[in-house]
């Protein structure tokens, strides 16, 4: 069976800066492998047309630039906020507010949004809300594990149950 459109894809993969021998951001191991189901959006388009037709057993490994990826880094991401919007009961949260720190907030349609502290000034705090992977040309490889149909339940669901799944 071949990876495609609403099959469960199990699969290993090493996520890389750059190129093959970039440094590794994220690995993925045959312990715990990545489990998927293919084809409803929610890996990026690329990832999905590299894995798209493979068998189990394929291994695979690409690039992706930075546009394919989570994007080209913008300035317009690093937003002064004002400092009291970090208070609770009228205190800053000195724990949560540090440099290097990443703080989840709402965007304006209220959605979370990971930024991370830059700069602490006296009455704001300078954030970044870029994805942490933005403006980084990146590499997969990996190995196709195993490919399946995907229940009646998983696809009205929109995700893997059961093993390495979404569990309720």
């Amino acid at each position: 069976m071949k990876v495609g459109k609403n099959k469960v894809v199990t699969l290993t993969y090493t996520l890389r800066f750059e190129d093959n021998n970039g440094d590794i951001i994220q690995q993925v191991t045959e312990e715990r492998p990545f489990v998927h189901l293919f084809g409803n959006g929610t890996l990026l388009p690329v990832f999905e047309s590299n894995l798209d037709g493979l068998e189990p057993g394929t291994e695979f490994a690409f690039g992706l630039n930075q546009k394919e990826g989570y994007g080209e880094f913008t300035e317009d991401a690093i937003i002064e906020l004002e400092k009291k919007i970090f208070e609770k009961d009228g205190k800053i949260d000195e724990e949560l507010l540090k440099i290097g720190n990443m703080i989840t907030m709402q965007d304006q349609e209220g959605r979370p949004i990971d930024g991370r502290v830059l700069e602490i000034k006296s009455d704001k705090v300078v954030m970044d809300f870029n994805h942490p992977l933005a403006g980084k040309n990146l590499h997969f490889s990996g190995k196709v594990i195993d490919v399946r149909d995907a229940s009646e339940e998983e696809l009205s669901h929109g995700h893997v149950h059961g093993d390495g799944g979404h569990h309720h």
